[in-house]
């Protein structure tokens, strides 16, 4: 799909008197992101995946959506109602924006639509997987129906009026409900709104059937029968309703604005404020109206004019509403429609029975999961808190698992005596709920809990912990990309440095100073800390390279990120691409760097992969004339990253981990050419092939990490 709005036509060229605030040389932020669950959404109709993990993507493709009305189209919508008119570098105003992502959602919610039931219901039914109608169900299986609902989810169900003797209902955020037409005889239509409990029972329920197998399998598999939980709902509405006529019955869904209000001169400390910041988002004002595709318009209407919605932001779908819901089929027990599963390596090092500390003691250590085993760290953090020489841990924590087997070993230390700090960012958007009830938890056992600070999310990934060996005290840090959550470590693809090094030690606990503290230290000579030193350091390395580029002529730049928006970045980037500096940027998210374009980043190359792992890695390379510098950490280059964040990138000490990381990591991403899509200067994705040369084989970077995990410690 191609960017609308005039401002983002195709450009591949431009005058030669530039201007690096030209609005033509900046992808729109929102746009960017469009343009991201496009690619995700490709991977759900790709068949080279099993098909539960085409399900999955499309569920992504859902989440996305809704976090997308909530927070970024919510904040363009809080800008016009507020006549704020914050224009993005891109030069676009916040209602052109609007228009715009309208322009794009509607034909992506088609795909969406064609996707599911074209492509994934069908292949679902030939494995056995089953989703079925009432309607379309057996008489015994209908029967369960009837005394399921009765039993079970009719005594749960509250039918709310929609007229003028009842106030209108509130309609919680992302609730899935029911819209009932009903009639008395021969009166006029009346409307009911009925709220779908999916806090109390599954989407999908599961209806008994006969003993069938599918036969698409060389060892047959159990077929299973699945109804949408709102179907079973609407076939016995009428109980809901007696002595009334139905009429018809639609579903539809309220996405309502995120942002929370803090107010933090009505509250004792900041985690009562973000508590209360929590309860008013489930108030906050309406963003968009979704509708099933067969709403008519008389009742469409109560709902725009009860809400306050103008008609641009409602939007009706020819399938399930919700589709982050369908996450529910990939737990569905049928490995064959996964993807394999492989075993993480872990050095012998960092085996159970070896004393970990001794292992770090030797040397430093790269850990690249999910291809390395997350268990080293729990392991790591175990072993603290029962070796009787470890005086203290100190760690960040910004999203954190409902089950964490970080915080039992953090709790198994505090019991034994230790000193436990732990900084739990109350802020972590969508995580408030759950880092709130763990931060309550962590000091009821006695650890030290900061709630972040008041001004800046704490987004940085280091644990420090402090141990006696003999008459000395070393620190060990860790330094990472990823959260410390083992829900996500099959998920997310990260890196993390071990390392005892005392520099690095000293300013670890300096970082952590800052934090639980005043310390206002800026340093650093091996971390660089947002938001004191992180913009001026990458812009002193992108200047750096433009002038050994001058000297040397190979200058050459690689970032591998989530997000590159940030405007003073960019430009410091055009101006290196404009000097001759290579530059390859592996950006899996926001791009508003438009690359290829003559006499400003013709000597830029943008890729992004979406492939089975999440890809979070955050890499900086600097070929600095020879002295490579590379840098690993927690920040993207994105404004909030670099101005409202604490965030901590490691300049890589080790020459042979920066050579593991080159050459294992980064250039292994860069030379993708199955997963991996190229951004042209319009705007829009290509995918990256072979080039003719006969030589060059399929590299999906994803595949060859997995094949070759544990590459990188130089054990091979």
């Amino acid at each position: 799909m191609m960017e609308t709005n005039k401002k983002t036509e195709k450009i591949d060229t431009i005058d030669k008197e530039v201007s690096l605030d030209d609005p033509n040389l900046y992808i729109n932020r929102e746009l960017s992101w469009i343009k991201l669950n496009e690619r995700i959404f490709e991977e759900a109709n790709d068949k080279t995946h099993p098909l539960l993990e085409r399900v999955k993507f499309l569920a992504i493709c859902g989440s996305n959506l809704d976090e997308f009305f909530m927070v970024r189209v919510s904040g363009l919508k809080r800008q016009l109602l507020r006549g704020a008119l914050k224009v993005p570098p891109d030069g676009m105003t916040p209602q052109e924006q609007l228009t715009a992502i309208e322009e794009e959602v509607r034909p992506l919610l088609k795909e969406y639509e064609k996707c599911w039931k074209e492509e994934l219901v069908p292949s679902l039914f030939n494995e056995g997987i089953k989703i079925k109608k009432v309607s379309d169900l057996e008489k015994d299986q209908r029967l369960f129906i009837k005394k399921y609902f009765e039993s079970k989810i009719f005594p749960t169900l509250t039918p709310l009026a929609m007229d003028i003797a009842h106030p209108f209902p509130f309609i919680s955020d992302l609730s899935l409900n029911l819209a009932v037409i009903v009639r008395e005889s021969d009166k006029d239509e009346k409307y009911a709104r009925i709220k779908v409990p999916l806090n109390l029972f599954p989407r999908f329920i599961e209806i008994p059937t006969k003993r069938e197998y599918s036969k698409n399998e060389s060892k047959p598999k159990k077929t299973i029968t699945l109804v949408f939980l709102e179907d079973i709902i609407t076939s016995q509405i009428d109980m809901l309703f007696p002595g009334l006529q139905i009429e018809a019955t639609y579903p539809f869904r309220i996405t309502r604005n995120a942002e929370m209000k803090i107010s933090l001169d009505k509250a004792s400390d900041l985690l009562t404020a973000i508590e209360g910041g929590v309860e008013s988002r489930r108030t906050g004002f309406p963003i968009r109206l979704e509708t099933d595709k067969s709403m008519p318009d008389k009742l469409m209407n109560l709902f725009v004019r009860n809400l306050g919605f103008t008609r641009d932001f409602v939007y009706r779908f020819d399938g399930p509403l919700g589709l982050v819901d369908l996450w529910a089929l990939h737990d569905i027990d049928r490995p064959d429609l996964k993807d394999s599963q492989f075993l993480p390596y872990t050095p012998p090092a960092f085996a159970k029975d070896q004393n970990v500390f001794a292992a770090i003691d030797q040397r430093d250590w790269i850990l690249y999961s999910p291809y390395d085993s997350f268990n080293i760290l729990v392991n790591l953090l175990m072993q603290a808190a029962e070796d009787p020489n470890v005086l203290a841990i100190k760690t960040t924590m910004y999203r954190i698992a409902k089950k964490s087997p970080i915080i039992d070993a953090l709790k198994h230390a505090r019991e034994n005596g230790k000193s436990v700090a732990v900084i739990v960012e109350l802020k972590a958007k969508f995580d408030e709920e759950t880092n709130i009830n763990w931060a309550k938890d962590l000091e009821e056992d006695g650890v030290h809990v900061v709630y972040g600070l008041e001004d800046l999310k704490v987004h940085a990934k280091i644990c420090l912990i402090v141990r006696k060996k003999g008459d000395d005290i070393v620190r060990y840090s860790y330094i990472s990309t990823g959260n410390l959550n083992v829900d996500t470590m099959g998920i997310y693809a990260d890196i993390s440095y071990l390392t005892a090094n005392p520099e690095i030690g000293e300013e670890i606990t300096e970082v952590f100073n800052f934090l639980t503290g005043y310390s206002q230290k800026d340093d650093y000579k091996h971390l660089i800390v947002a938001p004191m030193m992180l913009r001026k350091e990458i812009m002193r390395r992108i200047n750096r390279e433009i002038e050994c580029h001058k000297k040397t002529g190979d200058g050459y730049i690689a970032f591998k990120l989530n997000g590159l928006v940030d405007k003073s970045i960019i430009e410091a980037l055009y101006s290196a691409s404009m000097a001759g500096v290579k530059i390859d940027l592996n950006v899996r998210g926001l791009c508003s760097l438009r690359p290829n374009i003559k006499g400003v980043s013709e000597k830029i190359n943008v890729t992004s992969i979406i492939g089975r792992f999440l890809e979070h890695v955050r890499i900086y390379y600097f070929r600095n004339g020879g002295d490579e510098d590379v840098l690993i950490g927690s920040a993207d280059m994105m404004y909030r990253n670099l101005n409202r964040r604490v965030e901590v990138l490691l300049d890589i000490p080790d020459p042979k981990i920066k050579t593991a990381i080159i050459k294992n990591m980064l250039n292994i991403h860069l030379k993708d050419n199955v997963k991996a899509r190229r951004l042209l200067p319009d705007g829009t994705y290509e995918r990256v092939t072979q080039t003719s040369n006969s030589d060059e084989e399929r590299l999906n970077s994803q595949i060859w990490l997995i094949e070759n995990r544990g590459i990188w410690h130089d054990e091979k």
